[in-house]
This record gives structure tokens, C-alpha cells and sequence, in this order.
């Protein structure tokens, strides 16, 4: 299954049922698992592992040495997930030395046309990017996520868990999970509610997130107030504990509410 045209080097590790289309070049560092599928002209180099049954389009380039200053030349690694949906033009770059060495993408995502990975990413399972999504170096990204197309994100910013980036949006700090952020220098504009009922979150569930939000990005007084007072009347709930504890974990700026919008009522 593998295309004549091809070119595979001896010490690349293919799986079972790999398919290698026309034109396709793998490096001899990298790992195919079983069942994947190179459609044709895809270029796989570097310390590169593919997890089973993903599918890479034309003109995807993966394992290209980190777009980084700070790079060394050591055999720093990108590793991509099982079950995900690569496309035309999409690349992905190994990891630096000083950011972990590990570029990293987890299982059944799906990246458009034109995204891009940059060094020392981490990126979580289920996530979408639309056309164009532009990840600097070291950003981190949780489960679920949807990018909406032309999306970028600085470096070492977070983006919480299902959290909702507007496309054309500009991310330049932390999202909280659940979040919907729009704008050219992003704000927080609501909460992504479609995707917490695509995740089986209750009207309960999400009315008590809500809530939450509502007070900690509404309410009175110095936000770290806030965050105490919401940490203390919402503490059983398991989702609002999961945003306190990622607000409390950042080392950067949050992206803050700016106004309340259709987004904070629909639920």
C-alpha cells in the first residue's frame, strides 16, 4: 500500500494497513501506526510519531526543527494522536529543548487547512481547528476546544477546557474553560453553552456555571476577591472548581469579560 513514487528511509517504523500515497517523503526518525493514511505529497520528518488510523492530507509538513532562535538541533519530538483529521497545509514543529522537548497533539483532532502547531504545544483530545488557526510556541490547549477560522494565539497562553475562540480572534491570555472569547485582542464575551449540552452538562449544571461566571467577571469588588468568594460559595460543584483551579494555576494574564452579551443568557 505503499506508492511507488514515495519515498520511505529504511529505519522509519511503519505500522499495519498504512496506506502511502504518491509523492510522500518520510524521514527516518518517524512512527506511523497502524492504519494510517498518507493521501499524497505529505512530508513527515524530525523525531515524528503518528497515532493509529489518522489521516494526513497533501501538503502537510510534520516534525519541521521548531521555529525557534532558541533551538539547539537536539532531537526534540512532535507527537500527534490517534484518530485525527490532518489537512492541506497543515504543519507542526518539534518541541525545543528549553520548552520540554514535545510538541505534542492528542487523540480525533481535526485541523483545517493552513493550521499550524508551533513548538512546545500541547494539545488536548477532541479539539477543531478551523482554516488558518495559528498556535505560537508553548501554548496549551485542553479537550474540546473549538478554534473558529483565522484564530491566533500568543505563546504560553492557556486555553481552557471546551472553551470557544470566535474566529479572527486574537488570544493574548489565558481563556478560562468554557469560555467564548471574540475580538481582534480578545475578550471574554460569554460562555460557550452549545458545547457544555454537546458534553452533557445539565440546565442545572450550566446554570450554576453561569452563575459562577457571572459573579467572579461581574460581581463586586478587586477580581482576586472574587475568586475567593466564588471558590467558597461554589465549592462543591465540580465545574466551577475546575475553572477556580485553572484561574489560580496561571502565571499570566487572563482574558477578562468585557460586556454582557447574548452568549452570557443563552442557556
Amino acid at each position: 500500500m505503499i506508492d511507488p513514487t514515495a519515498r520511505i528511509e529504511a529505519t522509519a517504523a511503519i505500522g499495519l494497513d498504512v496506506t502511502v500515497g504518491p509523492y510522500c517523503t518520510v524521514g527516518p526518525h518517524v512512527t506511523a501506526g497502524d492504519g494510517c493514511r498518507l493521501v499524497a505529497h505529505v512530508h513527515l520528518t524530525g523525531h515524528t510519531t503518528i497515532g493509529a488510523r489518522t489521516v494526513i492530507h497533501p501538503f502537510a509538513s510534520l516534525g519541521s526543527p521548531p521555529q525557534s532562535v532558541h533551538y539547539r538541533g537536539g532531537p526534540t519530538r512532535l507527537v500527534v494522536g490517534a484518530d485525527c483529521d490532518i489537512r492541506e497545509h497543515v504543519t507542526m514543529s518539534t518541541g525545543t529543548e528549553d520548552g520540554g522537548g514535545v510538541t505534542q497533539v492528542g487523540d480525533r483532532c481535526f485541523l483545517m487547512v493552513g493550521s499550524h502547531v508551533g513548538h512546545d504545544c500541547h494539545v488536548g483530545n477532541n479539539v477543531v481547528f478551523a482554516n488558518n488557526i495559528l498556535l505560537a510556541g508553548h501554548v496549551t490547549v485542553g479537550d474540546h476546544v473549538v478554534f473558529g477560522g483565522g484564530v491566533a494565539v500568543r505563546q504560553f497562553v492557556r486555553i481552557g477546557e471546551g472553551a470557544m475562540l470566535v474566529g479572527l480572534s486574537g488570544a493574548r491570555a489565558d481563556v478560562i474553560p468554557w469560555g467564548t472569547v471574540q475580538g481582534p485582542l480578545a475578550n471574554l464575551v460569554g460562555l460557550n453553552v452549545i458545547g457544555m449540552r454537546r458534553r452533557g452538562f445539565s440546565k442545572a449544571d450550566i446554570h450554576r456555571y453561569r452563575e459562577a461566571y457571572r459573579a467572579l467577571f461581574f460581581g463586586d469588588g478587586e477580581f482576586r476577591v472574587r475568586l475567593e468568594r466564588v471558590a467558597a460559595d461554589f465549592g462543591g460543584d465540580p465545574q466551577v472548581t475546575k475553572m477556580i483551579d485553572f484561574i489560580r494555576a496561571g502565571k499570566r494574564p487572563l482574558t477578562m469579560a468585557a460586556k454582557r452579551g447574548e452568549a452570557d443568557e443563552d442557556a
